[in-house]
């Protein structure tokens, strides 16, 4: 099984590309399975359901969020029927949507899950690793073996942190949320394939996808002002995970990581 995972979306340029590029990109690789974050594609905050629909129609599977999941309103109702948008699995009981999905493949059962850390987020959401855990637990004794964790979190520590903890239990952690893709992309001694952050799929002549100038204004002056989404050539991110489905271990981990020049779009 070969899952691709591409990082945060932002805003139209980095969905556009996505959705231009995405079947090329499945080809290219031999894709079997696609998961994207999808929680900045609507102007750079949120994701909506016509969003999320363009997304599935062109390929994606599965599309992960995180702390920006309920800034488009109209979301969180379209969460009550939509099962293939997750929101982060650690939030309180009542909380429209789920956190985890199980797709039936041709190489098995799939579970993506999605969590949010709680480190400089400024949620108060329940333990992400308590709670991840327990779903893991629960997946794992109705046999699914091929588990796929893309956690939001703020700080690099907590990411490797989780990575460490389900080693093991889960055929991937991949971390979003810094919009900067990490090189430390490895497989651990129990078989779980590991990388911090999976990087953006957005402009990249950008601050974490937003206006250079207006980022540096905000710095300088200290006073309140708009991030409009930058503009210019796209950079998509993420990673491609080889899954054995027998174990549900991974044989192997890529950073996918593609300039796309200004004449490509």
């Amino acid at each position: 099984m070969r899952i691709l995972f591409l990082g945060d979306i932002v805003g139209e340029p980095g969905r556009k590309s996505v959705l231009k590029f995405l079947k090329s990109i499945q080809k290219e690789h031999s894709i079997d399975f696609t998961v994207v974050n999808g929680e900045n594609s609507a102007g750079g905050r949120g994701i909506t359901p016509k969003i999320a629909n363009e997304l599935f129609k062109e390929g994606v599977d599965v599309i992960t969020t995180g702390d920006h999941v309920w800034d488009q309103k109209e979301l969180a109702e379209h969460l009550t029927t939509e099962s293939r948008i997750l929101r982060p699995i650690n939030y309180p009981k009542g909380v429209p949507g789920n956190g985890s999905i199980v797709v039936d493949t041709p190489a098995g059962k799939v579970a993506i899950l999605n969590a949010q850390g709680r480190t400089f987020m400024g949620q108060a959401l329940e333990n992400p690793f308590l709670i991840t855990e327990a779903e893991v637990n629960r997946l794992r004794q109705q046999d699914v073996r091929m588990i796929f964790l893309d956690f939001h979190a703020e700080t690099t520590s907590e990411t490797i942190a989780m990575s460490y903890y389900l080693d093991g239990k889960v055929s991937a952690v991949v971390g979003t949320h810094t919009h900067v893709q990490t090189a430390d992309e490895r497989i651990l001694e129990n078989g779980t394939a590991a990388l911090t952050d999976a990087g953006m799929c957005g402009p990249e002549t950008s601050v974490l996808g937003r206006s250079v100038e207006s980022i540096i204004y905000r710095f300088k002056s200290s006073l309140p002002t708009r991030f409009p989404v930058a503009k210019g050539p796209v950079r998509l991110c993420g990673a491609i995970v080889d899954i054995d489905p027998e174990t549900g271990k991974a044989t192997k981990i890529t950073r996918y990581n593609r300039l796309l020049e200004a004449s490509e779009m």
